[in-house]
């Protein structure tokens, strides 16, 4: 494998070219609209076959595989299977390129991952890894994962590819114009936890074109450690002569290409509305210039799905509340079962400051390895800060690591040779920080040097392992101010000693050093202080004791982290003394319950208001209202899907428990309005019209799904005989949105007096317009507006 070799030499010192779009590219060889294209490397491959070797003839150095969707999800329906297609798919590539790469292509399985969804993250993993064994085993040379919109779907195809061939593995993700995924997350988690998964190069594709790319392209370059990919499409998509078409030019499209190339891109390709005349500019444009090297510094970061959190600029909280240690009630619930329990205590964790929070269920009456992944995967749908993994079984730790949305922090592993034997694979396989405990099979030593001694030995040992240090948070273990006063001081010039030698972070579990003391709060706050002017970056401590975050707040302004006092002075501007967070608990009523997101407790709430108050009521002045709140919440970008999702889906428990209370009285349903769906025929695609449905039916419309690939006529008929006054059409693919027009077209002849909302990555305001629908929905939470404002 010359070429493989190749390739894992020249990343990042030459430019890689890949080849454009193939949909575009299909369209106009004439073939059919609306057809799976990767049938057509079985039905025509000559026609594949010729559009690979036109890149190829333009200087494309890597040639894509025609399965962006041959997954068994999209391919159920045909008489070929996963293998059939995809060996036939890199023969005809490979009979194309040559001397040149062929690249496996492997796009979105279509459906949504939890907790938005319901495809599970083992499920997805199995049909990723399904097609990766195929592709390796037909002679692909790499791996390209694209147009990713869920960093939980990226990590599931990452590891699938690295678990289950040697080939080199890149990742492009796709980005809406605020910056952000469909799910939400940004350019720069994306980077840290697709890096920390071992990846060979990261970027971006479709959706956007060059210029909209670039404000994104300029995050990623800020702090990649890794080559960066770009696939921009030919501009943004127009109709035009009932057409859709892309607005740029092969030269001003190149022109993009080439500043971001002088920003520190150095593969390139194209996605939707590219051709071979593209590709070829673009190497034009790039002739006598070489990769800008990228010299960015690692970082020391934990990521949840759509924030990170640098650890090291200041102070960063780490909640130690889900520990069931001297904890009667969290005992109970983990015993029980009760996930809610646990979930509130994330949620006021996070509201009081916390920006990680540790989960710990270690209790030998439970199956820890079976309950991590569920409390984790409970969690991260309601909370969007990181986690940090605690527990002392490595099959737990490995459990929940895969299934966390993000990059974890691991809690923990020591000096002792078996531990890091067990735990530190882990860590560099799935790109997370842990904490390096400085004890050893001697025990925790007494001096400060003996305990950097140890941390010496852990940072070593894990960079033998591939892991850098700065995945790497050294606690120095304090001991009880009780039993071992004369060692609380060595535990803080421990800190020093660690981060002067080392430079690696540092945490420490505060609250430990006053255990058997009166007055534990005092103690606490002092050491912790103590802690913080000889660098603890990082404390483990119960963030709704006010004490510690008066400490916390405190030293950041006299330490200069925060600057001109601002966060202090915004907390404490009034000067009244505020009660702790513990004492302002009071019982949560349904509306909090949704926006927090905890559905079993909206059960119940809505049990109890029903003893009192009129179902119209529960939905008038909670339900509704909590939703708007939460969608004003997700336009503001202060929460993201999976948290919109996650109150929908706490509503619906609500609305559950009104219908079944309904039906006992005898009376007839709540509903605001009957609305029907479809992905118009031809367009397979469905994740954005089922977000969309959750929310109309949580905000009380009876929603009629004809699912996707709707033919124009069941459309039209639907629409006449269930008297449907709100019809809402989706397309994602610029092949389809022809069949939009046709179909709104046809339900116009048929004289139905019905309004039409559209949506999809492909539309916009001009496309609506142009097509005849009444509205466009730019996203989900806009149908809901537009829905209301049609039964109002």
């Amino acid at each position: 494998m010359v070429i493989l070799v190749n390739i894992k030499k020249i990343i990042g010192k030459e430019f890689i070219f890949f080849d454009g779009a193939m949909g575009t590219m299909l369209q106009q060889a004439g073939l059919p609209i609306g057809e799976l294209p990767e049938s057509f490397n079985i039905s025509y491959p000559e026609v594949i076959y010729d559009i690979h070797k036109k890149y190829i003839d333009a200087g494309a150095d890597v040639i894509t595989t025609n399965t962006f969707g041959a997954n068994e999800y999209k391919l159920k329906d045909l008489p070929y299977s996963v293998e059939q297609i995809i060996s036939k798919a890199v023969s005809i590539a490979r009979d194309a390129a040559g001397n040149k790469l062929v690249a496996l292509d492997i796009g979105p399985i279509g459906q949504l991952m939890e907790p938005i969804g319901t495809l599970k993250f083992d499920e997805a993993y199995e049909i990723f890894k399904r097609q990766i064994k195929a592709g390796e085993t037909a002679g692909a040379d790499l791996i390209l994962i694209e147009t990713i919109s869920d960093l939980y779907e990226a990590k599931a195809a990452i590891l699938a590819a690295k678990e289950n061939c040697s080939l080199p593995v890149f990742c492009t993700m796709t980005f809406q114009q605020n910056g952000r995924t469909l799910t939400g997350t940004d350019p720069t988690t994306m980077v840290h936890v697709l890096e920390g998964l071992g990846i060979d190069a990261l970027g971006i594709n479709c959706s956007l074109g060059p210029k909209e790319i670039k404000p994104i392209i300029e995050k990623i370059l800020k702090i990649s450690t890794v080559p960066v990919i770009v696939q921009p499409n030919a501009g943004l998509p127009k109709l035009k002569e009932g057409k859709t078409v892309f607005d740029l030019t092969p030269e001003v499209f190149s022109e993009e290409i080439k500043n971001m190339a002088q920003m520190g891109i150095s593969i390139i390709g194209g996605c939707c509305g590219t051709n071979p005349d593209f590709i070829k500019k673009a190497k034009k444009y790039l002739e006598g210039l070489y990769p800008i090297k990228l010299n960015n510094k690692k970082l020391t970061t934990v990521c949840s799905s759509t924030k990170t959190i640098v650890i090291g600029n200041d102070i960063k909280i780490i909640g130690e509340r889900i520990n069931p240690t001297g904890k009667k009630k969290l005992k109970e619930a983990l015993r029980n079962n009760n996930l809610d329990y646990i979930l509130s205590e994330a949620i006021k964790q996070k509201e009081a400051g916390a920006d990680i929070l540790d989960v710990n269920i270690g209790l030998p009456e439970i199956n820890e390895k079976e309950m991590m992944p569920k409390i984790i995967k409970e969690i991260q749908g309601i909370v969007d800060i990181p986690l940090q993994i605690d527990s002392t079984n490595t099959d737990t730790i490995e459990a929940a690591v895969r299934v966390f949305n993000g990059k974890p922090l691991i809690n923990s592993v020591n000096g002792k040779t078996e531990s890091m034997k067990s735990i530190f694979p882990i860590v560099k396989k799935y790109g997370a920080c842990v904490i390096g405990l400085t004890l050893d099979e001697n025990g925790i030593p007494k001096k400060a040097e003996e305990r950097a001694a140890i941390a010496e030995k852990i940072i070593n040992t894990a960079s033998s392992y591939g892991i850098p240090k700065e995945n790497i948070l050294i606690d120095c273990l304090v001991l009880t101010a009780s039993a071992q006063q004369e060692e609380v001081m060595e535990t803080l010039k421990a800190i020093k000693l660690v981060k002067d030698r080392f430079d690696v972070k540092t945490t420490l579990g505060v609250s430990n050093v006053s255990f058997g003391l009166p007055q534990r709060k005092i103690i606490n706050r002092t050491f912790l202080a103590m802690a913080l002017s000889f660098g603890l970056d990082a404390p483990i401590i119960d963030p709704l004791l006010e004490s510690n975050l008066e400490t916390i707040h405190t030293f950041n302004v006299l330490a200069n982290h925060d600057k001109d006092a601002q966060n202090f002075i915004n907390i404490y501007r009034n000067d009244s003394k505020k009660e702790e967070p513990k004492k302002l608990e009071a019982k949560k009523n349904l509306k909090q319950i949704i926006i927090d997101g905890i559905k079993d407790e909206a059960a119940q709430k809505t049990k109890e208001l029903l003893n009192s108050i009129t179902p119209l009521e529960i939905v008038n002045n909670y339900l509704v209202p909590a939703l708007d709140l939460v969608g004003n919440k997700y336009e503001k970008e202060e929460i993201f899907l999976p948290q919109l999702i996650r109150s929908a889906e706490t509503v619906k428990a609500s609305f559950e428990v009104i219908k079944e209370h309904l039906l006992k009285e005898g009376k007839s349903n709540i509903s605001k309005g009957k609305i029907l769906l479809a992905t118009v025929k031809g367009d397979i695609h469905d994740i954005g019209k089922n977000i969309v449905k959750v929310l109309l039916e949580n905000y009380g419309f009876d929603v009629l799904d004809l699912g996707k690939d709707v033919p124009i006529e069941e459309v039209v008929e639907q629409t006449k005989a269930h008297d449907i006054k709100l019809v809402g059409l989706s397309a994602l693919m610029t092949t389809t949105v022809k069949n939009m027009e046709q179909t709104i077209k046809a339900i116009r002849e048929n004289h139905i007096h019905c309004y039409i909302m559209v949506g999809g990555a492909v539309l916009n305001q001009e496309y609506a317009d142009m097509i005849g629908a009444d509205f466009y929905a730019k996203d989900a939470r806009e149908s809901v507006t537009i829905a209301q404002k049609v039964f109002q």
